[in-house]
C-alpha cells in the first residue's frame, strides 16, 4: 500500500515556538498534526564546529504535495538560518488514519514552482 501521506520532522531551539508554529499549521489545515516532542539532544557540525545542544523536534503528519508549504514557511518563520526539514514517505499504515490525514488537510491549488522534484522523490 503507498499514499501520498508523509511525516516531516521539524527540529526547533525553542519547544514553545515549535509548538505555536505546529499549531498554526494544524490550523491552516497544512498539517494533519504534529506530535511534539519537548526536549531532545541533538549533536551536529555547523561552520566547521560541533555543538551539542537541547532542542524541540516535532513529527508532522501530512500530504506530501504539502511539503513545500511547510519548507517555504519554516524558511521564513524558523529561527535557525538553516532549518532542518526531513520528510519520509508512509508507505503503510491503518487506512482510517491515513484518510484522517488526508481529511483535515488542504490540497494544494497548484505546487510552488520548481517544487515537482523535490516531492517526485517521496513518492518514488
Amino acid at each position: 500500500m503507498t499514499t501520498d501521506i508523509c511525516e516531516v520532522v521539524i527540529t526547533a531551539p525553542d519547544a514553545d515556538w515549535l509548538a505555536n508554529f505546529t499549531h498554526r499549521l494544524v490550523d491552516d489545515r497544512i498539517a494533519a498534526c504534529g506530535h511534539n516532542i519537548a526536549a531532545i539532544r541533538s549533536i551536529y557540525r555547523w561552520k566547521g564546529n560541533t555543538y551539542d545542544e537541547g532542542e524541540a523536534r516535532v513529527a508532522l503528519h501530512t500530504r506530501v504535495a504539502l511539503v513545500p508549504t511547510i519548507v517555504e514557511r519554516a524558511d521564513q518563520e524558523h529561527p535557525y538560518e538553516v532549518p532542518c526539514v526531513i520528510a519520509t514517505p508512509v508507505i503503510a499504515g491503518n487506512p482510517a488514519y491515513l484518510q484522517w490525514v488526508l481529511d483535515e488537510t488542504d490540497e494544494p491549488a497548484q505546487p510552488p514552482a520548481g517544487t515537482s522534484a523535490d516531492t517526485a522523490e517521496l513518492t518514488s
